[in-house]
């Protein structure tokens, strides 16, 4: 429809597309911030309290997001004491880690959190915007979230979230910068997490994957069955398997879960030189049932693992670097149009 006749339809914009800014009440989420956006079906919500990420997806009604046992919270004590982060990391659609430390806790010269500090940072500078562009009516949040230490790091994270009515997307584009006087590491990693009803038994990942290893003994068995979902298993251990992609000659690539009982499915599109690394996480254990798809500019061995390599990714003083993601609803014919496209890149 052009603009115009969208118009012709509604009194305001907020019958079919609106952002607007959200508080909640209770529990260990009261007091959190946060923006709710509506495009048509698609309807998400950004957490401003918590770098900006992705809580809750829907589409047409169905749940596309995993939401972990503790649920909705703001910033806790505990959120940055090692491995007491499993006890607010709430999952959501996206949560990002970093930036100095992704995956298991690490202590040398002081002690780095599991999937770091930025996923539990309130942001800053926080705005949005609804407007026309055209026959697009787009709406945009933007933020920054700072990580910083006396004496030590200054880094910035720069986000903007945008989805233009009428479509099926979010674009998610960030920028870090080093503030600081020095040479910076940074680690980077996208957590994206589905969930049930889109994730199901004979649900498929689809990953245009030219290798798959497993990270550890308990997932080595399970390699073989990576890209498909079965039914949820009481206690059973989590899998995480490390994957090298194909990308086109631009290095963009993506990972995706289709449905097909649904018909429904979800695409994450990324650039490889950008995200070299890539992870996926999979539980099939009953109430922790969920695939984490994970492009990363590090291993998921973490930060140990590069240190002792030496090649533990690194920013200079007031330089920037731009990441972009992608994330599109399948529907329809669009499920098999992306099995295609994974086939395409391998070949």
């Amino acid at each position: 429809m052009k603009r115009e006749d969208i118009l012709r339809r509604v009194g305001h914009m907020s019958q079919v597309a609106e952002v607007r800014k959200i508080s909640f009440g209770e529990g260990r989420a009261a007091g959190m911030k946060g923006w709710q956006v509506k495009n048509g079906p698609l309807e998400f919500t950004v957490m401003e309290d918590k770098c900006l990420d992705l809580a809750q997806v829907s589409y047409k009604g169905v749940q596309m997001n995993f939401l972990s046992k503790p649920g909705l919270q703001g910033r806790n004590h505990y959120d940055t004491n090692g491995g007491e982060a499993q006890r607010s990391i709430m999952g959501g659609m996206m949560f990002t880690c970093g930036l100095e430390n992704i995956c298991a806790p690490y202590e040398s010269d002081k002690a780095y959190p599991m999937h770091g500090r930025i996923r539990t940072t309130p942001a800053e500078h926080v705005g949005a915007k609804a407007q026309w562009k055209e026959d697009a009516y787009e709406m945009s949040i933007h933020g920054e979230m700072r990580e910083a230490e006396l004496f030590g790091e200054n880094l910035l994270l720069k986000r903007e979230i945008t989805t233009d009515y009428p479509g099926k997307q979010i674009f998610v584009e960030d920028t870090i910068e080093n503030q600081g006087f020095r040479e910076e590491p940074v680690m980077l990693l996208y957590h994206f997490n589905v969930g049930y009803p889109l994730l199901d038994e004979g649900a498929r990942i689809i990953l245009p994957t030219k290798k798959v290893m497993p990270r550890d003994e308990a997932a080595a068995p399970y390699v073989k069955q990576y890209d498909r979902m079965e039914a949820p298993k009481d206690n059973e251990p989590e899998y995480v398997f490390l994957h090298e992609l194909a990308a086109d000659e631009e290095g963009n690539t993506f990972a995706a879960v289709i449905n097909e009982k649904r018909g429904l499915g979800i695409r994450l599109e990324f650039n490889q030189r950008e995200l070299p690394y890539f992870m996926e996480w999979k539980s099939l254990a009953s109430g922790d049932y969920v695939v984490g798809l994970e492009p990363a500019n590090s291993s998921v061995y973490g930060r140990a693992y590069h240190e002792e390599k030496g090649d533990l990714h690194k920013i200079q003083p007031f330089a920037t670097e731009k990441k972009q993601l992608t994330i599109t609803i399948l529907e329809g014919e669009e499920l098999q149009e992306t099995v295609k496209m994974a086939e395409k890149l391998v070949k």
